[in-house]
């Protein structure tokens, strides 16, 4: 049987904190209460508490009716609070360099005063369901850092790997007072609109060897981008990165002009060596200037909040479809039906969205 102590230990490890002397009571007593209250996490992350900011995310994310009813309550509450902070959506191909890049930049941001939170979308595990690459053990500087936040979550089977609940942790985020939030995709292609959908500032990462990438790039990812960032711009590759620059600036002018009357840049950068990121928030915020002078920063706020109440709509609908009783107990009986070719597809799904609109 293992001691008292090891238990101790294993408690810490198990909610990744190191064990210390100053370790707090009241700390020690707070991970023993597994379900704070809404008003218990609320002041905590008001009073800029990780740990229970940390809870409050996992409690957003939670498909559990009941921590469903809680997440609301919480999520009605922070906005109340009125905060709001400056939201950047990082993407690219795995292996451009995401993690780094925001690591460097993320500690440029704490030496001018900043306090940024980082949301790492991961990709699933498909057994577990669980964060695969972990964007903690990635970012380790940053994730220890009292300035900072990093949050890796698992993609699930959300847009494009975008986790379900992304939107939400933002709200938690910004009442916490952190800013910017930045919003790390997988970059598997299919994630971009859901970012994009709920950031003001859209970077694209590329790697510097134009050529066949700069064919492959969708252009919808090009579109939406403010800012296209060649990575990984040092040593010998530095002047492949910048043939690339030119070659990505000359694909720009194919591309019509944005609502919101940027012209969308190309850089260079490199993550590794902490290199062009002064250029690149300067390019940040001009387009904040730019697009908070224009009324553009405020119209795409709440053309934002409209699109997350439709997605909402459509994922309770769902909800409610898949967790009704008649469709639980009858769903075997047409799943087998369609798998042995005894009826359509189209019919099975008439037959069972039929049992709900009875009620309805």
């Amino acid at each position: 049987m293992e001691n008292n102590k090891d238990k101790k230990s294993a408690l810490h490890i198990a909610k990744g904190v190191r064990e210390t002397p100053t370790f707090k009571k009241k700390q020690l007593a707070r991970f023993k209460r597994r379900k704070p209250s809404v008003e218990e996490l609320l002041q905590g992350i008001l009073a800029q508490d990780r740990l229970l900011l940390s809870q409050a995310i996992t409690l957003v994310e939670s498909q559990k009716a009941t921590d469903r009813i809680k997440a609301d309550q919480l999520i009605e509450a922070c906005l109340q609070q009125q905060k709001s902070s400056l939201r950047l959506g990082i993407t690219g191909s795995p292996g451009v360099g995401k993690s780094t890049f925001i690591e460097s930049f993320g500690q440029m941001l704490i030496q001018k005063g900043f306090r940024p939170a980082i949301l790492a979308i991961d990709p699933s595990s498909q057994r577990t369901g669980g964060s695969i690459l972990g964007d903690k053990t990635r970012m380790q500087t940053l994730s220890s850092h009292p300035q900072a936040f990093v949050r890796p979550s698992p993609a699930g089977d959300a847009l494009g790997g975008v986790a379900r609940k992304t939107r939400e942790a933002i709200f938690l985020c910004e009442t916490a007072g952190f800013s910017p939030i930045i919003v790390e995709t997988v970059g598997v292609g299919q994630s971009e609109l859901a970012v994009h959908s709920m950031v003001d500032f859209f970077m694209l990462l590329l790697l510097p060897n134009a050529g066949d990438e700069l064919q492959g790039i969708k252009r919808g990812v090009v579109e939406m981008a403010d800012l296209l960032l060649v990575n990984k711009a040092d040593g010998e590759a530095l002047q492949a990165a910048k043939r690339s620059k030119q070659q990505y600036r000359n694909a720009l002018h194919l591309f019509p002009a944005q609502k919101s009357g940027w012209a969308p840049k190309v850089s260079l950068a490199s993550g590794l060596h902490a290199q062009g990121l002064e250029a690149i928030w300067e390019q940040i915020q001009d387009y904040c200037q730019l697009t908070q002078n224009n009324n553009y920063w405020a119209q795409r706020r709440a053309e934002q909040a409209e699109y997350w109440m439709r997605q909402s709509i459509e994922q309770e609908l769902l909800r409610h479809f898949y967790e009704h009783p008649k469709v639980q107990s009858q769903w075997p009986a047409w799943q087998s039906a369609v798998r042995n070719g005894q009826s359509s597809s189209f019919r099975a799904a008439r037959e069972l969205l039929k049992l709900v609109q009875k009620e309805d």
